[in-house]
């Protein structure tokens, strides 16, 4: 007997142990000409793009100051009207999409749009408009719709706060 201090169970165990390391351990050094055509070797990169797009850390639901926030699956059709503000001492600091926020860039920031998007943000007490890359969440002051960067703000004329319409335009992903 080879292994006399085993138990029977433990006998089939050890011998199912072997078999399927052995499978592994031959399996391993196949060729890849040896691997079944119907199973994929890899996803196409298009899928994976798509997958992630969906999956990406800054589109699903946070939390900030105790209130949960659910960012849209997509804005199709979105338009708001509420009150903007502008932000610019983050310069520098990293963005919910990862990407360094520049005050003199035309971005802004909102609670709940698909990250990262494109939207028309119109003042209306002047009639002043900017596009705009939606990159990072906020504002959370309540009341607050969007928040600009500060050369987005200037370039609509907002000083502090003001009367905006939000339309969104089209996702970049």
């Amino acid at each position: 007997m080879i292994m006399p201090f085993f138990s029977t169970i433990d006998r089939k165990k050890t011998a199912l142990f072997c078999i399927v390391w052995t499978a592994l351990l031959f399996n391993g050094c196949a060729t890849e000409k040896a691997v079944s055509p119907t199973l994929p070797l890899y996803r196409p990169q298009v899928q994976r793009a798509e997958h992630s797009k969906h999956r990406a850390a800054y589109n699903r639901p946070y939390r900030v100051k105790g209130k949960t926030y659910y960012p849209m699956a997509s804005a199709a059709g979105y338009k708001e009207i509420g009150t903007a503000s502008w932000y610019g001492s983050e310069s520098g600091n990293r963005t919910a999409t990862g990407s360094r926020f520049r005050s003199q860039h035309m971005t802004a920031a909102h609670k709940t749009l698909p990250l990262p998007c494109k939207v028309r943000v119109t003042n209306l007490h002047n009639g002043r408009s900017v596009d705009v890359l939606v990159n990072d969440r906020g504002p959370f002051k309540k009341g607050r719709l969007i928040d600009l960067s500060q050369a987005a703000a200037r370039r609509i004329g907002l000083r502090g706060l003001a009367k905006v319409k939000v339309e969104y335009l089209s996702s970049l992903e």
